[in-house]
């Protein structure tokens, strides 16, 4: 994924040269959930998560990781979750699957191919992209503060989190039957 661009203070003319060190041993990977609920205030759920690039070691989140952010989710939220996964191979595990038809207050629902027009998460995601663009991060851990600060900044703003669901343009309410 290439970064955003934004806009610099630069000469016109002369394109602005920043140095930076070479390849970093580590990885950041960040799961996330938009939880809406009919009278509450919506909520961001996410969990960052560091990997060693050292080799045989998973470069991602398992489906382990993911159970447990659903059992982090649950826990916050104190309630019956249903969730809408995307068709990333992670999410379709057998183990997750296996989980998920054994707690009955877990209920899942999966989009179809490729749909990031009506996921919230992806809203999301550009929402830190362009607030991280044009930033130069000297340290892995430059990025993990700044990642953390933008990912705090939409947790405390719940019409943000409101704005990405009206952005797939899906309605919160169910709708009435006939």
């Amino acid at each position: 994924m290439t970064p955003p661009r934004a806009r610099t203070w630069g000469r016109r003319g002369h394109t602005p040269v920043i140095r930076v060190r070479g390849r970093s041993r580590r990885r950041t990977s960040v799961a996330a959930l938009c939880c809406y609920k009919p009278g509450e205030q919506s909520r961001l759920i996410h969990r960052p998560r560091h990997h060693l690039m050292l080799k045989g070691a998973r470069k991602s989140f398992s489906w382990q990781d993911y159970r447990d952010l659903l059992v982090r989710a649950h826990i916050q939220l104190g309630g019956p979750i249903v969730v809408i996964w995307d068709n990333l191979n992670t999410h379709l595990a057998a183990g997750l699957k296996r989980y998920e038809a054994e707690h009955d207050w877990l209920v899942t629902v999966r989009l179809p191919p490729y749909a990031p027009d009506l996921n919230p998460v992806e809203v999301v995601w550009s929402l830190v992209r362009r607030a991280m663009a044009n930033t130069a991060l000297g340290t892995p851990d430059d990025l993990d503060r700044k990642l953390r600060r933008e990912l705090r900044r939409i947790q405390l703003r719940p019409h943000l989190i409101d704005g990405c669901l009206t952005a797939t343009g899906l309605p919160l309410t169910p709708p009435t039957p006939p």
